[in-house]
């Protein structure tokens, strides 16, 4: 069966990052027999004509969008991308009546709002492997799935994660736009974030993929198509049963080294030992996801480690060279004037780092904080939620806090607010030909 893989993401901030999701599913595809065609909508230079060409050349059987993200969680610069994707199914409709299945992070936390408004046949909820291999053997054989929105177990584990299909033409893209190809280690996360979807996009357990698979995919990324940066992109690359530490041990074991970064999370088995392993393997940098920048506010949105293990953590990396990057959101539960004044001093302390600060924190469904934002009137039981929603704790308001951040961080070069306010500067580097992690890019050069 001929089917059309489209990655329908256009965000490039802070760089621009590998379709690794949409390209797990076409593999078990292409490995299930089926002709795959993947197109990058991003890579194309948001053209909707060479995406109506590759349809019609293609003439796709049936056709797979991925959706990345629903907006870019930015308050103060707001970007909304689901009338992005309804204008490539609308475009890809005008040459080929192949059914439509939209799948992705940002499907999966709104399925019903996203469905109805792009207009699709169907979308799967969560892991599309093997979900989107019973579509195609359906179609193919003449039937219909029983539902237009259909929920995959997350059940897949070690082997049966199954590595991306690295397209050439696509790589050849993101080497020349910063240079970081994405490869997951593992699914799920067991961390109780009052904000965070990826409990309800990837489950609770965690299950990791085989880590020799893993490295297999670093040594042929190497190899086959010149990787120069990885980034690992789990919720948690440290996560709370260890499992990362056995990718690093078979990097060891194979003498794999390459730079790359990932999202930690203070606290845990986090330790000089480990991150000297780490580094050994080409650690690079590090992007820490404290959210929040004092002891009440950490505990309001649901962390388990304090403002201390913030800066203990920041220490660890640094003591070993490794460039820290953190991210902050401001306004959540419990939050008043006091902590914005006391969160602002603890980051503008923190050493040798580059601090991105985000206004209030995007409200997702079926999350923790829905509920808190209910009981406090914030929201209505019930509200939808693809128009952006921001909570902001009933002690301050909005404007305050805006106005609060600009002041408090506008003499400091390390402390970046609005988070997008030095995209200019990236994206001049990458075109540049500069490779590495928003903290690198702005803190070296």
């Amino acid at each position: 069966m001929k089917i059309l893989m489209i990655s329908a993401n256009v965000a490039s901030d802070p760089y621009p990052v590998y379709p690794v999701g949409m390209s797990m599913v076409a593999a078990v595809l292409k490995e299930a027999g089926h002709n795959i065609k993947l197109f990058d909508f991003l890579a194309a230079g948001q053209s909707y004509q060479e995406l109506k060409g590759v349809a019609e050349s293609f003439s796709p059987e049936l056709i797979g969008v991925s959706i990345r993200n629903i907006d870019n969680v930015n308050n103060v610069h707001q970007e909304t991308y689901i009338e992005c994707v309804k204008n490539i199914v609308d475009e890809v409709r005008k040459i080929t009546s192949a059914p439509v299945v939209l799948g992705g992070s940002g499907f999966s936390v709104m399925p019903e709002e996203v469905l109805e408004m792009v207009g699709a046949e169907y979308g799967i909820v969560g892991e599309g492997e093997q979900l989107f291999c019973e579509i195609a053997e359906l179609i193919k054989s003449g039937k219909q799935p029983a539902h237009r929105i259909l929920r995959a177990p997350l059940v897949l584990e070690g082997r049966t994660i199954p590595s991306a299909m690295y397209d050439r033409e696509l790589m050849e893209f993101y080497h020349k736009h910063g240079k970081m190809i994405s490869i997951q280690t593992k699914r799920g996360c067991d961390r109780n974030c009052v904000y965070c979807s990826y409990p309800i996009l990837e489950g609770r357990r965690v299950r990791g993929r085989d880590p020799k698979a893993v490295v297999d995919d670093i040594q042929a990324l190497i190899k086959d198509h010149d990787a120069q940066y990885i980034f690992f992109v789990d919720s948690v690359f440290n996560d709370s049963q260890g499992l990362y530490r056995l990718v690093i041990e078979e990097m060891l074991r194979r003498e794999v080294k390459i730079k790359w970064t990932a999202f930690f999370s203070p606290g845990g088995d986090l330790d000089a030992e480990i991150i000297a392993k780490m580094k050994k393997t080409g650690l690079h940098a590090a992007e820490i996801g404290a959210d929040a920048a004092c002891d009440k506010t950490l505990i309001g949105i649901g962390k388990s480690f304090n403002w201390q293990g913030v800066v203990d953590c920041n220490d660890l990396f640094i003591e070993q060279d490794i460039t820290t990057a953190h991210y902050y959101m401001f306004g959540g539960p419990g939050e008043t004037k006091k902590t914005v004044e006391k969160g602002i001093a603890n980051i503008k302390a923190l050493r040798h780092t580059v601090n991105f600060m985000f206004l209030g924190i995007r409200l997702l469904p079926n999350t923790g904080l829905i509920k808190i934002a209910e009981r406090q009137g914030v929201i209505k039981p019930g509200q939808k939620m693809l128009e952006p929603i921001y909570y902001f704790s009933p002690e301050i308001s909005r404007d305050w806090l805006e106005n609060e951040l600009t002041e408090g961080f506008k003499d400091h070069t390390n402390c970046v607010f609005p988070p997008d306010a030095l995209n200019d500067k990236l994206r001049l580097l990458q075109k540049l030909g500069v490779s590495g992690s928003a903290y690198e890019l702005l803190a070296n050069k």
